[in-house]
């Protein structure tokens, strides 16, 4: 092996949606970034080896306009239009090339943790890496760790604080609580099955497992054939980490048997059924939660506190599920759901007791009830870009999580939202941000969609208002929206915050009834082709000319430009009849 030494800003372990998301932000908000990930590929769960598909706040579509957006929108979007086909490996590629456009990023993939060197102020000041397809021993030295392994494993080595198994209700005072003990959700593994056309013979193998009749999958009847059950699931009486070889073997021994009661046991209109691929990397839900200042609870979740250091938010139900896993009696998840979605502060996403070290994805700070919630990909790419930033800003401050002030935390609330980042119940207050001090014309609008909510500092559908500008319906295009102040602007930048179907899931399975509500390709109400000019004296100067747009967030920038009005023109969308803009922003 061959010995190395980096330096970095920030380091973060773990290339799920979360870390590769926190890599992304930090790296946006200037700091130079390190992003480790173990496997061959980036994504985690939602990788090609494992095919989870990505839920999030939205509940698959069940909770209409709760949508991550931010960095995970945009990768979404770009796999929506460039991953027609719906190749997991092309979502793999598309993460990687996401990470690998922000030129402060160094990608190190197939690269373990394996210690952490602490100082004497009890930080983390150097670890070492294992990547044994280049024989490299790596030490790398940093001011930030973020860890997004899922498993807690760079805390864990730092010594960290952390929680495995279910608290009891009167701990935190969780009505649904049912430990105190250290048993977990399971793994499951997934498959991809096809439909061959002809007869199809299954043959299993002489260990799988046996489930000949209805009796022996109680609550677990197999539905739609394409895309596994999520419900192969075992290993929560087991250590979810040292156990994954048994937890791997079991769980192989069970989809076997699954496809075998799908095939020779029952009637399933599976004759013709073939499984195409299946895995042999477990899906995990739950191991080590690392422990912050603040530990979400099942009662945050259902109260939708909002915590002052709010930098995220989830919308999953609480979905717990039991222990014993395929083998258990009882239904295989439970589920209970929140009027509202719900905030997750920024105290949950630092260590309590290692000053130096962030945390996001299913190792962030909470209990076994509110990560039944939060451990889901969508949630956990949402908290990855929060505790990116913040680390960035910890670099560029020369300080700790622990000793940002209300300014502090203000500042990266606000920078968050400038990225289209989604804080409950915060709308924007950048004071850098000119178009607040405008007023608002538009060429034609929709009853109840004015142009004014484009400077409502809200950039979704919230509580019966759509918080956008909508061109009248029967207009033809082009139509226009406008800014306007009373004395010259200095312009420099100028943000659109376009539709992009909130109302819809977007994100990449196998399931045939799950994608009949996706649109694989552009969202039809996005604005495609566009125009931004800005009126310079007695004269309009374009400053942006846009064509086959699918992006929700655009920002140009532009010489510097005094200016009365800026105007954006929206000349065609990718099927909707009006324009649609949820906000305008200008800087100078």
């Amino acid at each position: 092996m061959t010995r190395r030494s980096l330096e970095a800003e920030v380091v973060v372990a773990g290339g799920g949606l979360a870390g590769t998301c926190a890599a992304i932000s930090a790296a946006r908000s200037g700091a130079d970034v390190i992003l480790l990930q173990d496997r061959p590929m980036l994504g985690g769960n939602t990788s090609s080896e494992v095919r989870v598909h990505a839920t999030g706040a939205d509940c698959s579509g069940g909770r209409p306009h709760a949508r991550e957006a931010g960095i995970l929108e945009e990768m979404r979007l770009d796999n929506a239009v460039r991953n027609t086909q719906r190749s997991n490996s092309m979502w793999d590629m598309i993460l990687e090339e996401w990470v690998r456009r922000e030129e402060s990023v160094r990608l190190l993939l197939n690269t373990s943790v394996t210690s952490a060197a602490m100082t004497s102020g009890n930080t983390i000041g150097a670890i070492t890496c294992c990547r044994p397809w280049t024989e490299e021993e790596l030490v790398i030295d940093a001011d930030l760790f973020i860890d997004c392994t899922g498993d807690g494993t760079l805390g864990a080595e730092a010594g960290a604080d952390f929680r495995i198994g279910r608290e009891g209700p009167d701990e935190f005072g969780e009505p649904d609580a049912e430990g105190p003990d250290n048993k977990t959700m399971g793994c499951s593994l997934m498959w991809i099955a096809e439909d061959t056309g002809a007869p199809a013979p299954f043959t299993p193998p002489s260990w799988a497992r046996k489930f000949e009749s209805d009796e022996d999958l109680p609550f677990r009847k197999p539905g739609e054939l394409r895309h596994g059950f999520w419900w192969v699931e075992w290993g929560g009486e087991l250590d979810m980490i040292k156990d994954q070889d048994q937890i791997r073997q079991e769980l192989l021994a069970c989809l076997f048997g699954v496809w075998d009661h799908i095939k020779n046991h029952g009637d399933y209109g599976a004759e013709s059924w073939a499984l195409r691929w299946f895995g042999v990397l477990p899906a995990k839900r739950e191991s080590r939660r690392l422990m912050g200042p603040v530990i979400l609870t099942e009662n945050d979740i259902l109260e939708q506190t909002l915590f002052d250091d709010r930098v995220a938010h989830g919308g999953w139900s609480i979905d717990t599920h039991p222990p014993k896993g395929i083998y258990s009696p009882e239904r295989p998840s439970w589920h209970r759901l929140s009027e509202d979605v719900y905030s997750i502060p920024l105290r949950s996403l630092y260590s309590r007791n290692v000053p130096n070290l962030l945390m996001a994805g299913r190792c962030a700070s909470c209990t076994h009830m509110a990560m039944g919630s939060t451990r889901v990909a969508g949630t956990g790419a949402a908290m990855g870009q929060a505790a990116g930033v913040a680390a960035a800003r910890c670099a560029d401050y020369l300080c700790l999580p622990r000793d940002l002030t209300a300014d502090d935390i203000a500042l990266i609330q606000q920078e968050l939202l400038r990225e289209d980042h989604f804080i409950p119940g915060l709308p924007n207050g950048d004071p850098d941000d000119v178009a607040r001090s405008a007023t608002v014309a538009a060429s034609s609008q929709e009853a109840d969609a004015e142009p004014g909510k484009v400077l409502s500092g809200v950039t979704r559908h919230r509580h019966g208002d759509d918080h956008q500008w909508r061109s009248a319906p029967g207009a033809e295009l082009p139509q226009h929206i406008e800014l306007a102040w009373e004395e010259p602007r200095e312009l420099h930048e100028v943000q659109v915050i376009f539709d992009t179907g909130f109302e819809r899931p977007l994100t990449l399975t196998h399931s045939e009834g799950f994608n009949k509500k996706i649109t694989h390709g552009p969202q039809p109400e996005t604005v495609r082709d566009y125009t931004v000019a800005v009126e310079c004296g007695d004269r309009w100067v374009e400053v942006a000319r846009v064509r086959g747009n699918y992006q929700r967030r655009r920002v140009h920038s532009f010489e510097c430009l005094t200016a009365r009005r800026l105007r954006l023109i929206c000349e065609a969308t990718n099927g909707s009849e009006q324009a649609r803009v949820f906000e305008l922003r200008a800087y100078g």
